[in-house]
């Protein structure tokens, strides 16, 4: 039984200081779980902790994913063989810089679903969720011999709300289902987000950076009879696309370490390894309106494992730090995995989007141009195609409102580019006697995780006019992309729209890699049809991560869907990433 008294944590009769590191297996490939686990422990850590994201688990309503990469019971379960405590993290909303926060887009559908808060229809799929989910988690506490020692009732809710009922609510729909191991919060070191985020009479932990001492004298004004934890200790920092790649230093992030251990501590690091935000899961910040910010595809973190699992120079400096405080046994972190750099690959093939939509995509008709939600689409990219009449003068395009990038083509031609800002963006054109036909395609480049504007529905949400008219009677195409298997290729493509491009790799080994974007616009990489993520010439980020178990000996099917154009026609495969790169000249 693992509970606390006083200041300490107690695992029955043993008081224990938690030395944590978090990993998301959801944001690692299960081949290389054990290796994450194993570093993790030899680096002196003895729990593992990991979110649990709704998204990843019920895709659509009703439909549950615990296998492959969703395996969380295994992921569980690697960890207690080796030895360690887990805690678990599987509020409603994780934030994490994940997509939504964690939360099912396809909660969008309905206009008037109210988040995180004492919403009953909101409740009624936390509750559908949870009847799905806790029956998996309970044999794996602690309290029945299992390696979870500790459940998080919400996450960082004090910086989003305060309704003391809807915290209550979800205590009870754990502690209903059978989850009788310590319940926490977590939320700033301030005194609004405590006041907002915690539940009396449980435990409630702090989350920063910096500056422990005073957090931890804040969080005693709340809590003064219970153990001090950082639960979330950010050594590092993610990316936003367009702007510089995050790093700290090594040394900074073991002397703020050291000066919680002197607090006598416990600590959870945020992130102990990143991983990949592999496919259209990435987040994205947005704290002022339409100030919008979406988090590229690595999640690098700039932790102590980089993003292909490796140790850096902070692994070791804060594995410096516990040999200091504890015993961290003989255990030594597993070999290097290999890398390969398996060099340039032609991508000879090429399909247009427009011939290949029916491939794709089966049309419907609305009036209005509606969100991706609402045309039972979560990620991707969205088509809305209209005719005009003319002949028309010149007017301006506008987009009301636009999430979160539009390419717009009149007649299949591209002319121009809307972009969700904080000052509007249109394009202006005329329109012939004849007529003409408007097609947008709109790209989904993740939904706010974090701030108040968490209610983020994608494509266009309310109409397009042109000028003061509104356009009516749109065919829609919805565009996930999930399954590129009927697009027929062609090689004599001219890029004036987006094009799929496919290439062969062949290899007689299966080692990790990077395929380097640079020459390439923006888009998305596939590999043996799993949807790698987004790249942008905006950087920072130049070089996607492949983890050796994703490729086969023998030939390996690489499509890149570029949205607007390259310099050459290959790729590049290395083995080593580039995560620090701006806008290419």
């Amino acid at each position: 039984m693992f509970s606390f008294e006083k200041s300490e944590f107690y695992d029955r009769d043993k008081t224990v200081r938690i030395l944590s590191g978090a990993i998301h297996y959801f944001r690692v490939v299960p081949e290389y779980w054990r290796d994450r686990l194993l570093k993790l422990r030899a680096c002196g850590l003895n729990t593992v902790e990991t979110y649990i994201p709704w998204n990843f688990h019920e895709p659509e309503e009703g439909e549950f994913h615990f296998d492959g990469m969703a395996n969380v019971v295994r992921f569980i379960e690697t960890a207690g063989e080796l030895g360690l405590y887990v805690i678990v993290r599987p509020s409603p909303y994780i934030c994490a810089e994940w997509e939504f926060g964690g939360l099912p887009a396809w909660l969008l559908a309905d206009s008037d679903m109210q988040l995180r808060c004492y919403h009953q229809p909101f409740l009624d799929r936390v509750n559908a969720y949870y009847d799905v989910l806790m029956p998996k988690l309970k044999p794996l506490l602690c309290t029945n011999g299992g390696p979870v020692i500790a459940v998080q009732i919400e996450n960082e809710y004090g910086s989003y709300g305060n309704d003391a009922r809807y915290l209550e609510y979800l205590k009870h729909a754990l502690t209903d289902r059978g989850i009788d191991v310590l319940l926490f919060t977590s939320d700033g070191p301030t005194d609004a987000l405590l006041q907002g985020g915690s539940i009396p009479g449980t435990l409630a932990t702090v989350n920063f950076g910096s500056q422990p001492v005073s957090s931890f004298a804040k969080l005693r004004e709340y809590q003064a009879d219970a153990p001090l934890m950082c639960m979330e200790f950010w050594n590092g920092w993610f990316d936003h696309w367009g702007k510089g790649h995050h790093t700290r230093d090594a040394g900074d992030v073991a002397q703020v370490f050291e000066e919680m251990l002197k607090e006598q501590a416990s600590v959870n690091f945020y992130m102990f390894h990143g991983g990949t935000n592999f496919g259209f899961y990435n987040g994205a910040n947005c704290q002022t309106y339409n100030h919008y910010e979406p988090t590229i595809t690595s999640y690098d973190y700039d932790s102590l494992l980089d993003e292909a699992g490796e140790p850096t120079e902070k692994y070791f400096a804060v594995r410096e730090v516990i040999s200091r405080y504890s015993d961290i046994g003989e255990y030594e972190p597993p070999e290097r995995i290999g890398r390969q750099a398996y060099g340039e690959v032609a991508m000879e093939e090429q399909a247009g989007l427009f011939e290949n939509l029916d491939r794709l995509s089966t049309p419907f008709r609305s009036a209005t141009p509606l969100p991706m939600e609402k045309a039972g689409q979560n990620y991707g990219f969205i088509m809305y195609t209209t005719r005009i009449t003319g002949p028309r003068p010149a007017e301006e395009l506008h987009l009301q409102d636009v999430r979160d990038r539009a390419m717009v083509f009149l007649d299949d031609a591209l002319i121009g580019i809307i972009e969700r800002a904080e000052k509007e963006q249109t394009v202006s054109f005329s329109v012939p006697a004849e007529g003409a036909t408007l097609s947008i395609l709109v790209e989904n480049m993740g939904r706010i995780n974090y701030g108040p504007y968490l209610k983020d529905a994608k494509g266009i949400t309310e109409g397009v006019r042109l000028g003061f008219q509104f356009l009516f009677d749109w065919t829609i195409r919805p565009l996930p992309l999930k399954d590129l298997s009927n697009v027929t290729y062609g090689n004599t493509y001219v890029q004036t729209q987006p094009l799929f491009y496919r290439g062969t790799l062949h290899t007689e080994t299966a080692l990790d890699t990077f395929i380097d974007m640079g020459g390439w616009t923006k888009g998305v990489v596939f590999i043996n049809g799993f949807n790698l993520g987004r790249y942008w010439n905006k950087g920072p980020q130049r070089t996607l991560y492949v983890p050796g178990p994703l490729l086969r000996k023998g030939e390996n099917e690489i499509i890149v869907f570029e949205l607007h154009g390259t310099r050459q026609r290959s790729i590049t495969f290395t083995d080593k990433p580039i995560l620090n790169q701006l806008m290419e000249e």
